[in-house]
Order: C-alpha cells, then structure tokens, then sequence
C-alpha cells in the first residue's frame, strides 16, 4: 500500500524477490495534474501496472469494497509506504502475520506526512527509515528496525526522498524474514520524546528573513523541490528555488538588500546573516536564473527594502 515514487523501489524489491508474492497494490485513485488538469496515475500505479498485478484505488480504504477485497485475500503481510490514509483496525488485522509501515523518519521523531520536509526544516544532521507495526493511531506502533543516514547541506526534500526510498527497501528485507520467523523484539516507541510532521500548509510555505540565512536556506531545501518556499520580493509573490547562506555579516535590517549586481543578489537576514538568492520564479513567469531576474528588477540597490510581508 503505497502512493508516491518513494513507494516504488519498496514494492518492486518485493515482487523481485521470490520469498514473496505480491497479491495486491492499493494506492490512492489517479488525480489531475497541472495546468492543463491531466488526469495522472500515482507512481505505485505505474510500476504495479508494469507486472499486471491487482490494483485498488479506494477515495477512502474505510468501509470501501477495495478494503473487503484485500480482507478476502487473506493477506500473510500488509506493508505500506507513503500511502497516505489512516487504516482502520479490521484491515490491519487481515494480515495473518504482521501489518508494518515504512516510515521515513527516526520515530518516534516526525510521526505524520512530511517528516522529510521537518527533518530538512529543522536543520537536523540525520534522519532515517523507521519499521514499525501498523496500529490505529499514526505512525504511534512499535519499532522494528531502524537505519539513520546524514543530511548534507546539498540535500533537499527530492533527493532524501531518493535515498530513503532505497534506505526503506533495503531495511524492509532485511527485516521481513525475522519478522516472519518470530525472531525480531519489536520495541516501544517513547511517547515522551514524540513529534509531529503535519503536512505542509501553505502558510509554511513562506520565508521569514528574520530567521538566518542558515535556517532560511534549510527551509528553501526542505521546500524543494515541492511545494517550494515563497515570499514577496520587490511586490511581488516569488518561489525562491535555491539560495547560498554566506559568511559575511551586514548592519542592514532583514530583507534589504545588501548587494547587487549583474549576477548576484545579496539580502540581510536575521541575526546579522546574509544570503545570495540565485534561482526563483515570480508570479506568472517561468524559473530563472538571478543574473535574468536582475535584468528585469534593476531598482533592486544597496539599501532597499527588497522584502516585504503581505
């Protein structure tokens, strides 16, 4: 059960391996996409339709004929990745030996749908994949396996995902033959040291150049490359894709620009920071690069005010 390309190499390594047999794929129905509405199968789709395997697409799984149909398969094991919907308890008791999630975080850290947006927010050195026994309450059953892997300042949300894509696969067969033979000590989660990744709002969507340029740059990254971080520069509502923190430091209130040039521009952040912004896309034009941006915005000039908050 899975929705997004993170799922993908999670599902195709079960179907590749010959101690199992993948019954069924569930994953949420084809939804419209872009500008021009196009209805678009989910990437789990895709890959179950490339091996003719039975595909179920519930709008919700509760009390729908797909969650009845799995119940018939009499499932051994139900696994998901990056589904996207709360399984009710008769689902996950199908399962004849375990129902166990994928989860891209270190639990009990970053239960919830964007914990690899939080963890790259957040400025973390590390986040991980997380086996766990599915239970009601999200992302909340015990612990299985777990494998950290460090975030690096040249990561964003794409390519974490990519790596703890492969991170879970690779977890989640090392794991499932103890899980299957009852030689896996499953541990709690501590509910003391638990925290929450709601799923982006798009009021998270906006920068705040008081914070540093440190935490600002981690938000474009943890932003990119969806839903993309924004804020209003010269009047106008603009993604920034990519930005360099920099070592020099300014007086300049945050948000001014402190330099410009032909192919730079460099804006005051909080606690004395600076940061160069270097690709963007304003309101209704296409991605840039900064020295094309500038071309258009030449009363951009040391000392003025270039953000502002709506």
């Amino acid at each position: 059960m899975g929705t997004p390309q993170f799922s993908v190499p999670i599902l195709e390594s079960l179907i590749a391996d010959p101690a199992y047999k993948v019954l069924a794929v569930v994953t949420q129905p084809d939804r419209k996409v872009g500008r021009k509405h196009v209805l678009t199968a989910p990437p789990v789709k895709k890959a179950a339709m490339n091996h003719d395997i039975e595909i179920l697409q519930p709008e919700k799984i509760n009390h729908s004929e797909e969650m009845q149909r799995v119940i018939e398969l009499q499932p051994d094991l139900i696994v998901t990745a990056a589904f996207g919907q709360f399984l009710p308890t008769k689902l996950l008791a199908a399962a004849k030996i375990a129902a166990v999630n994928v989860h891209a975080s270190l639990l009990p850290k970053y239960r919830g749908g964007a914990p690899v947006h939080y963890a790259i927010i957040n400025g973390d050195a590390q986040t991980g994949v997380s086996i766990i026994y599915m239970v009601k309450k999200m992302d909340a059953g015990d612990i299985l396996s777990q494998r950290a892997i460090p975030i690096t300042t040249d990561d964003d949300t794409g390519t974490m995902f990519d790596k703890l894509s492969v991170l879970g696969r690779d977890l989640l067969l090392e794991t499932l033959p103890n899980l299957v033979a009852g030689n896996i000590q499953a541990t709690p989660q501590d509910e003391t040291k638990v925290t929450f990744s709601p799923n982006i709002s798009s009021e998270e969507e906006s920068l705040d150049f008081h914070q540093t340029a440190q935490q600002i740059d981690c938000k474009i990254r943890g932003l990119r490359p969806f839903p993309i971080a924004n804020v209003v520069l010269d009047g106008i509502r603009t993604k920034i894709i990519a930005a360099t923190p920099l070592t020099e430091t300014t007086d300049m209130a945050p948000g001014m620009v402190v330099r410009a040039g032909k192919h730079e521009l460099v804006l005051a952040a909080g606690k004395n920071t600076t940061i160069s912004l270097q690709q963007l896309k304003p309101a209704g034009k296409p991605q840039m690069t900064i020295t094309d941006y500038l071309n258009g915005h030449q009363n951009l000039t040391q000392g003025v005010q270039a953000i502002t908050y709506e």
